[in-house]
């Protein structure tokens, strides 16, 4: 009786510390309910119905084991992805890696700046440059000024918000939840699906947030000395992955799911972001533009900031500098991914299409992100007794050889080749 009486209390403890480590996961979660996403998955509602949900779970599914990855290594090493890198490849693989990723830290910051641009534009009427030169300024001040800790806290309000909104928007649009379920389970994919599938993986799997969470690791102070201390953090990460990459699933697949019932089911195709909310209004009523509006700017500015902070990690870890948002090399490489992509927003002819592609080229450059990943954790040289055993290593060996696949038959695609390889 008396073990009985003490589990509430012991559950309760359990829970307050656990509340102790959770961030991490939610700032790199953030990353992938970004614009990018909104292009992608209103592309996908719009066009194949619920058909392309399975891709959601799918990628969902293998983000959870390749972030924890990434983070068992930072917690284990004391080094970010891109520190590991440096210290454990040639010059020559370094310069492919490092320079690959930077530019998908560009494609990335492109899609996110130009979402918050877009958000802020249909809540306020002003131009889309000036609003990404405001939204612009904004972020970065919230990099070079704020710390970690505080920027967690900005970014999970953020994905508060986004996921209110779209819980707020299911409810309006009444969509049809048996064929809902069935799509996020059941794969089909067809040549006339790969390349908008792609996308979805793309800007579900983002390279950049592989590099940024062994490094907000680092900042959260998760490296430890002792063998059973990085036991237990281990175990705190993967539950903070978990539930901060369960919340990011269902918000993703909530943006499939509204895209089908409001315009799939009414028979509209959207080519454009600006057009899927004004489209919103007569469809789904005045209240569901408004909230599309609050969430692609909530977004668009939190995915931002870890886009920018992904590209000072990834510079500065590769040059083999002091990873430190307030030193120069860190602030250089935000800079260099920052104001290429706002630079780019002035000159862009079609924001949806940008989107969309800037998506399909970080999955393009997933493969340069594992391959690395797979061979630095399944290392004992490098980590020692908490390298992966088997059943590790073989689920990234799937993981790879889907996204490997997934590429090959988009680069097949490209070329006009027809193909139906599931459903």
């Amino acid at each position: 009786m008396s073990n009985f009486l003490k589990f509430p209390k012991r559950f309760k403890r359990l829970n307050l510390e656990l509340l102790r480590y959770l961030g991490p996961g939610f700032l790199v979660t953030v990353g992938f309910i970004d614009p990018g996403n909104w292009a992608t998955n209103i592309a996908g509602g719009s066009e194949f119905n619920y058909s392309l949900l399975w891709v959601i779970s799918l990628s969902t599914l293998m983000l959870i084991f390749l972030q924890h990855m990434s983070a068992h290594l930072g917690i284990v090493k004391g080094m970010c992805l891109a520190e590991s890198c440096r210290v454990h490849f040639s010059k020559k693989a370094n310069a492919v890696l490092g320079g690959s990723i930077m530019l998908a830290c560009l494609a990335t910051a492109l899609a996110e700046f130009l979402g918050a641009a877009i958000g802020l534009t249909l809540l306020t009427g002003l131009p889309i440059p000036v609003s990404a030169i405001a939204a612009g300024v904004f972020i970065l001040y919230l990099v070079t000024v704020q710390k970690y800790d505080q920027i967690e806290h900005i970014i999970i309000s953020f994905v508060s918000i986004i996921g209110f909104c779209y819980l707020v928007e299911l409810y309006i649009v009444d969509p049809d939840w048996g064929e809902a379920a069935r799509s996020a389970v059941i794969p089909r994919l067809g040549s006339a699906e790969i390349f908008i599938a792609m996308g979805m993986l793309g800007a579900v799997i983002m390279p950049h947030n592989i590099y940024l969470h062994s490094e907000v690791i680092q900042k959260r102070n998760w490296s430890a000395e002792t063998k059973e201390r990085k036991r237990r953090l281990l175990r705190y990460e993967f539950l903070d992955t978990l539930l901060a990459m369960g919340a990011g699933w269902l918000i993703n697949s909530a943006m499939v799911i509204v895209a089908a019932a409001v315009f799939f089911r009414n028979g509209v195709m959207v080519k454009d972001v600006m057009q899927a909310a004004e489209t919103l209004r007569p469809l789904a009523g005045n209240l569901a533009e408004v909230l599309f509006g609050v969430a692609l700017l909530c977004a668009g500015i939190a995915s931002s900031i870890t886009a920018c902070l992904a590209g000072g990690t990834v510079f500065t870890g590769f040059l083999g500098k002091e990873i430190d948002p307030q030193k120069r090399w860190f602030r250089a490489g935000v800079l260099i991914t920052a104001v290429p992509a706002i630079i780019l927003i002035m000159v862009l002819t079609d924001a949806y299409q940008t989107l969309i592609w800037s998506q399909v080229i970080l999955s393009m450059q997933l493969p340069l992100t594992i391959i690395p990943l797979i061979v630095l954790t399944r290392s004992r040289k490098v980590m020692g007794e908490f390298a992966n055993g088997r059943f590790e290593n073989l689920l990234l060996y799937i993981c790879g050889t889907i996204i490997i696949g997934l590429n090959i038959l988009l680069l097949l695609s490209f070329f006009g080749v027809e193909f139906k390889v599931l459903g």
